[in-house]
């Protein structure tokens, strides 16, 4: 008889959604996300007002990042300027928001998972309460340099464009492990990967945050991203995905080759 071997708990929650794909009802949806990702939301909240705060008051802002900025500025080009306001818009809210409604209903479409299309824009959500309740209780001044973008001149900690990005495309990234032509995922998984960087760097360029402001954004949508990501309790014991090697009783690997991609494994 052949014994399941347990799929690697980073393995178990990218294909979470793929392993227990039974829809839930609304309330215990609805009570998972406020357990299971709002109340987590509110403590790394505080973690990021508390790290702002010190940077403001207590390292009297920081000012050894002043070099980064002024670097950029001095470096700039026609060029560099025109890239940067790209990546910038990517990283604007109604940007964000438009391109985050568009993987909603294209994740929608493709799986018919309500539970599962709604993760996009919970974990924007969760950043954006983040980001700006954190910006206006913090309220760190801009760098002092030339600015290319109109902001409000005490909402740089943390940064919401990078911030809103990475909740969004680092969502795109996971939800592209269940495309099965390697080519196309591997793609999009870069690209998506990549966009939060280089909308961090555009930030940077354009004078509009320091160093940490970005940092703290990444971080602000990566954690709001994984608590999205888990919002939902899924039983993950039930399958294997295709490809994975088990070993048997007799102790030969075995592949498995299903086709909805799940894995064999605890419940998470």
């Amino acid at each position: 008889m052949t014994q399941p071997a347990a799929a690697p708990a980073g393995s178990r929650f990218v294909h979470r959604y793929e392993l227990d794909p039974t829809r839930p009802r609304v309330t215990a949806a609805l009570r998972d996300a406020g357990v299971r990702a709002l109340l987590p939301a509110v403590a790394w909240w505080a973690v990021v007002v508390a790290s702002g705060l010190v940077i403001v008051h207590v390292l009297d802002g920081f000012r050894a990042e002043d070099a980064v900025d002024r670097w950029f500025e001095h470096h700039r080009t026609g060029a560099l300027t025109t890239v940067s306001a790209v990546f910038s818009t990517i990283g604007s809210t109604p940007y964000a928001i438009g391109v985050c409604v568009l993987v909603a209903l294209l994740v929608l479409w493709w799986t018919r998972q309500w539970w599962f299309a709604v993760v996009a824009p919970l974990a924007l959500s969760l950043q954006a309460m983040v980001f700006a309740t954190a910006a206006t209780v913090v309220g760190r001044e801009r760098p002092d340099v030339v600015k290319l973008d109109d902001s409000p001149p005490t909402s740089s900690f943390p940064s919401g464009h990078t911030s809103a990005s990475s909740a969004l495309y680092f969502t795109v990234a996971l939800v592209a492990q269940r495309i099965r032509h390697d080519g196309l995922r591997r793609t999009v998984t870069v690209v998506a990967l990549l966009i939060p960087f280089c909308v961090a760097t555009a930030r940077l360029y354009r004078g509009m945050h320091a160093p940490l402001d970005v940092t703290f954004g990444l971080l602000n949508g990566t954690v709001c991203m994984v608590l999205a990501w888990g919002y939902l309790r899924r039983d993950v014991r039930v399958q294997q995905p295709q490809g994975t090697q088990t070993r048997s009783a007799a102790g030969r690997t075995v592949t498995s080759s299903t086709a909805d991609g799940s894995i064999t494994s605890p419940s998470t």
